[in-house]
């Protein structure tokens, strides 16, 4: 195999491959490397840990066709090291691989191809429909910090992506909070749920175009497609919880504050949370505030008021500060409304005027 590439091109491609070659020790050594292969169709980058894997068509001209497996992590520094413009050249000659450009040279040596496992695709999707890649990455990273970290429930380590009617939502939640992202389509798709493991989900927005993308389902695989590459992943087998029937229906408070001063207050009150991260909250309709406090007793209290419309019911509630302070800033809207369904009951934060978007958290003992 002899190929060369343009060197910012290339740059990149090895850089959003090599997300997916396996980082772990003690697995099949090839799983750690990246496969480039040179054939009639072009130039394929290839990597995968089985859980996840990628193809990438890179632009490139083909003096040998062939295939080769080399260290990823190798691959990514030398590809990261070089600066300017201009290409690159790649020569395959027994157990190694030559990598000049202008002059420097690197020789590698290669990994066994022939253990190289394809990418498994969906053998019969239960569902195929296209969807922007902006769309779908504005659903999952609006979410995916909020799945569990714990893999005691696969499917709360998971992110929920679902369309129903002619809407499509992502879902993710830890028991303690949850957050759903939803949008209407312009064009109707089929009904599909899939569970994409929360721990690939970072990895997978990140190499994902905003184009259009092809996106199939089955019962173990989802597959994404677009004009220069696909990636696979394997989808968690579990039932997602029905969480519709922890958000509450009516609320006995709403607080609807300015965004930034909500924000600055819970920082400088979050300084006296106790080792159990409790910040309270006060609504007070009569006040027209939100008041904030927290009693740390080997540090001192601390207690605030932001003003702002408030209606219902006067009632305190706390939270871990944390949970409070998490999806602020990703919340495009200058203020935020607060609703409040009762004594131990979950809270909703939304943005105000943003319909889309929803942020349910539990609250702490008092």
């Amino acid at each position: 195999m002899i190929i060369t590439l343009d060197k910012k091109e290339f740059m990149e491609g090895v850089g959003s491959v090599s997300r997916f070659a396996e980082r772990r020790t003690g697995t099949l050594p090839v799983l750690a490397g990246i496969a480039i292969i040179a054939g009639d169709d072009g130039i394929k980058l290839r990597a995968t840990n089985l859980e996840t894997g990628i193809d990438l068509k890179v632009n490139g001209k083909i003096q040998e066709t062939g295939v080769v497996a080399l260290p990823a992590n190798t691959l990514r520094e030398i590809a990261a090291s070089f600066s300017g413009g201009g290409t690159i050249t790649l020569e395959h000659a027994g157990e190694t691989v030559v990598v000049s450009t202008g002059g420097a040279r690197s020789t590698l040596k290669t990994l066994p191809f022939e253990d190289f496992p394809t990418l498994p695709l969906p053998e019969a999707p239960q569902a195929k429909f296209t969807l922007s890649g902006a769309t779908l990455k504005s659903l999952v990273t609006s979410v995916m910090n909020y799945a569990s970290t714990s893999s005691v429930r696969p499917e709360l380590a998971s992110v929920l992506l679902a369309a129903e009617g002619g809407s499509i939502k992502a879902v993710a939640t830890d028991s303690f909070r949850l957050a759903e992202k939803k949008i209407s389509l312009k064009a109707t798709i089929p009904p599909f749920t899939m569970l994409i493991p929360a721990k690939n989900a970072a990895d997978i927005m990140q190499t994902l175009p905003d184009e259009d993308i092809e996106i199939q389902v089955d019962d173990h695989q989802g597959a994404f497609f677009w004009s220069t590459g696909v990636l696979t992943t394997r989808l968690v087998s579990a039932n997602y919880p029905d969480y519709t029937q922890i958000i509450p229906k009516s609320f006995i408070a709403d607080a609807t504050l300015l965004k930034k001063d909500f924000e600055a207050a819970l920082k400088r009150t979050a300084i006296f949370s106790d080792s159990f991260l409790k910040v309270r909250l006060e609504f007070d309709a009569s006040g027209k505030k939100v008041s904030l406090s927290a009693q740390n007793a080997d540090v001192g209290d601390s207690s605030e008021t932001v003003s702002g419309s408030v209606s219902g019911e006067s009632v305190q509630l706390s939270f871990n500060h944390r949970y409070l302070s998490a999806p602020l800033s990703g919340l495009a809207s200058d203020s935020i409304t607060l609703s409040a369904s009762g004594i131990g009951r979950a809270m909703v934060l939304r943005g105000s005027g943003d319909t889309s978007f929803l942020y349910l958290v539990m609250p702490m003992n008092q």
